[in-house]
């Protein structure tokens, strides 16, 4: 390779990733899925596209995809809340493991009966397609300025991160026995499957504790801390898979523990890992798109529309059906749940299994899978947010925490300096600073106005663009802000609608409330109060949003403290 060459690829990457962010904006604009327009550049680009790239290295390309992935499940990690496991734990489990292996087993059954392979290919092809990419999924609903049930939303959201796994067991365990040429596996798998899965479980969470221990007690350079974060759980990956263990689990775990730890510097974690995913996201579906020759789809064209339309409207409905029937999930969560099944970068990275393996028809595995994610990703990304709104999962946008900067005090973790602007339109400005209501725990360090701290904060008024900056404990930085957030856009869900007008006390009576709002309610229900009777309709686990109805009236679940409900909305 000459000096001339290496350069035109850098160039050509560059420009390429210079593309795909800027794609942002047009699929925005469009509503289209942002990973389809990386994936259409990179077959733009490729040897039957205006760019003419030839890229064939399999082995160059599962590399960097697991590596790409490994960084995007370690960043979904560090984005799971403590709090979503509450409602979602148990649910996002069934579906990462029973409901992966019903999808792989119904699409195996319809690939068999549409290509008519040996019943082990047909139920590879259902293994690689069998986990959801519910990245793109947020990506979406993001853009369109959703906000989900926290039952809905965090299930997806902890479903993304753990059942990348069991597909991947899926495929490797059905690949080794077809390189083997056994079709009697036993309880050999069960006994892999239990290995990869515990090792994965234990040594992720081992890992998190050892690196959230060293970053609290090391001193390094502000820049080198999510350097140091980033390595540590690529360390993890490598040595659970070098163990027999499921490294993709294992550094999920990885990045919860890291995302719920309270660390110096952890604000830069979170963002430099933002954008890392972001950068792997590009990179892996550029090569992806590079790697597949267009050409080479038309003849599979008519049984991959099929078995997509099988994965989408078949497997995976039942799938969720069969795993939530425990959990007593509303239908409409259900049903947003099934049509969120968005196929991504997984799926075409473990078709990349059997080409390494050397199995006859890989290459007809690769591209059929290919097409089936390109379906799911037209489908589905397209309709996400009209079926969100026509199901009715989504909530009036909350306040968010503002951008900020946050530095740990190193004598005490769980303090930390907090600076925030006040930007007109946030409920701070105007505000005396005796009356900031900042909470237990938290006081008022300073207030900097056009770049000098001024004299005697005790005694000012914070005017618009002043800094201020308060010492809090841990955790309290989503309060403070939400004095520092601006006030939000008029929206197509504004609060007092959707919530309704009133607000009335949890603890009061339902039969008082039929009287008062002329209702009929069943005897049954009599000498209950409206918080007993909707923790009875939503098994002890409500979330923000669950209403019950009573005729023309709906009592809605406004604020949740834990597992008690401490506001109740009343619409008519």
């Amino acid at each position: 390779m000459t000096i001339d060459s290496t350069s035109q690829m850098i160039f050509g990457g560059a420009i390429l990733a210079l593309l795909c962010v800027l794609a942002s904006v047009l699929s925005r604009r469009l509503g289209a899925p942002l990973l389809l327009v990386f994936l259409v550049l990179g077959m733009l680009a490729g040897e039957n596209g205006l760019g003419g790239i030839k890229f064939s290295d399999f082995g160059l390309a599962f590399l960097f995809g697991n590596l790409a992935l490994a960084i995007i499940i370690f960043d979904g990690g560090l984005g799971a809340r403590k709090a979503t496991f509450r409602v979602a734990l148990n649910p996002a489990m069934v579906l990462a493991t029973l409901g992966v292996l019903i999808t792989a087993g119904i699409v195996g059954v319809a690939v068999r009966w549409i290509l008519g392979l040996p019943w082990l290919e047909s139920f590879l092809i259902g293994a690689i397609v069998g986990s959801t990419d519910a990245a793109a999924v947020f990506g979406l609903l993001r853009m369109a300025g959703f906000e989900l049930k926290e039952r809905t939303g965090a299930t997806l959201e902890i479903e993304s991160g753990t059942n990348d796994p069991m597909a991947i067991f899926l495929t490797i365990t059905l690949v080794q026995l077809l390189a083997a040429n056994n079709d009697s596996p036993g309880l050999s798998v069960l006994t892999e499957f239990v290995r990869q899965m515990g090792l994965g479980l234990a040594i992720g969470f081992a890992g998190g504790y050892l690196i959230t221990r060293i970053l609290r007690r090391i001193h390094l350079p502000a820049s080198l801390y999510p350097l140091f974060a980033l390595a540590g759980a690529m360390s993890v990956f490598g040595v659970t898979n070098l163990w027999g263990g499921s490294g993709f689990l294992a550094i999920y775990i990885v990045g919860v523990v890291v995302g719920n730890t309270s660390l110096p510097y952890g604000n830069d974690i979170h963002r430099f890992h933002d954008g890392l995913a972001w950068l792997s996201q590009i990179g892996m579906f550029l090569m992806l798109g590079l790697l597949v020759t267009p050409a080479n789809l038309l003849p599979i064209i008519v049984p991959a529309i099929a078995i997509a339309l099988i994965l989408n409207f078949v497997a995976r409905p039942m799938a969720v059906v069969v795993s939530l029937l425990p959990f007593h999930f509303p239908w409409r969560e259900q049903l947003f749940i099934s049509w969120c099944g968005l196929r991504g970068a997984v799926p075409i990275i473990l078709a990349l299994f059997p080409t390494l393996a050397g199995l006859e028809h890989s290459s007809t595995y690769f591209e059929l899978v290919f097409f089936v994610v390109l379906i799911s990703l037209v489908l589905q990304g397209w309709t996400i947010a009209p079926i969100a709104k026509w199901l009715d999962v989504e909530l009036p946008p909350s306040l968010r925490d503002p951008e900020h900067l946050t530095i740990k005090i190193p004598d005490d973790q769980e303090k930390e300096l907090l600076i925030y602007k006040a930007v007109a339109g946030s409920s701070v400005v105007n505000m005396h600073s005796r009356h900031l209501p900042l909470g237990e725990g938290a006081q008022l360090v300073g207030i900097v106005r056009h770049g000098v701290m001024i004299d005697n904060p005790a005694q000012a008024t914070v005017q618009p663009e002043d800094h201020v900056l308060m010492l809090a404990i841990g955790g309290t930085t989503l309060a403070v802000g939400r004095l520092f957030s601006p006030s939000a856009p008029e929206t197509r869900l504004e609060e007092n609608v959707f919530f309704g007008n009133f607000v009335i006390r949890p603890d009061a009576g339902l039969q008082d409330l039929a009287q008062v709002y002329g209702f009929e309610l069943p005897k049954h229900l009599h000498n209950l109060t409206v918080e007993q009777h909707i923790m009875r309709e939503f098994h002890g686990k409500p979330v923000v949003g669950d209403h019950v109805e009573f005729g023309s009236i709906q009592f809605i679940v406004k604020d949740l403290d834990g597992n008690r409900i401490t506001a109740i909305g009343l619409k008519m």
